[in-house]
């Protein structure tokens, strides 16, 4: 099995680099619900992003091999719960789904009361839908000015789960217009079915779990 996951992941390196894609395009390889034997093959090839969703899930995974292999990333990429947000703030390195003033501050005193700097991405509703997380467009730049000028939290990026419609160029498009807007460099878009697209369009980082370790039970 292991050598199965190390072959799908290769196939996405060399699918993104078909691209020309002229930015480093880092591959979350997003393992929630996979247990770590199933994903120690690409640790021991030396693969440093992993995702998580949960945190509850993510602590009993991760905590004891990451205070081992101090070169793991583990990136947050679901919604997060303020009760959540210092238990991922110790254990997590990047936090893709920052979207309110109350998240930012949890963060931000985290930040002030510990030795930790963490990375965050701004999770923007690009589809204005309303069951579904994220800052507003109209209130994506000052959110911004808030975390990184008020809470001086590092911002990389933003962040969007496009809505479920067949082609979501227009929504990577719109995500990057608005990235380099702010004069930011790094953005967190594409899965499985389209990081391709979200590569085209200058996503430098993609969140792939299936493509590499197989369909969730």
């Amino acid at each position: 099995m292991g050598s199965i996951i190390i072959e799908r992941f290769n196939k996405i390196k060399s699918n993104i680099k078909k691209l020309h894609s002229n930015k480093q395009v880092n591959i979350i390889a997003v393992s929630k619900t996979f247990p770590l034997e199933k994903i120690m093959p690409l640790i021991e090839y030396g693969h440093i992003h992993f995702g998580e969703n949960k945190v509850q899930e993510a602590i009993v995974k991760w905590r004891e091999i990451k205070s081992k292999r101090k070169n793991l990333k583990l990136h947050m990429i679901g919604r997060l719960q303020s009760n959540k947000a210092k238990s991922a703030a110790q254990l997590f390195d990047y936090i893709h789904s920052l979207d309110n003033q109350k998240l930012a501050d949890i963060f931000s005193n985290f930040e002030n009361n510990n030795e930790k700097k963490l990375k965050y991405f701004l999770q923007v509703n690009i589809g204005n839908e309303t069951q579904k997380s994220g800052i507003s467009i109209n209130e994506l730049e000052d959110f911004y000015n808030y975390c990184s000028k008020e809470k001086k939290l590092t911002i990389l990026g933003l962040m969007i789960i496009p809505p479920n419609e067949h082609d979501h160029n227009q929504y990577f498009k719109h995500l990057d217009f608005l990235n380099k807007s702010l004069g930011l460099n790094e953005m967190s878009m594409g899965m499985s079915s389209d990081y391709e697209d979200a590569v085209k369009h200058n996503s430098t980082f993609i969140r792939v779990g299936s493509s590499i370790f197989g369909e969730r039970s």
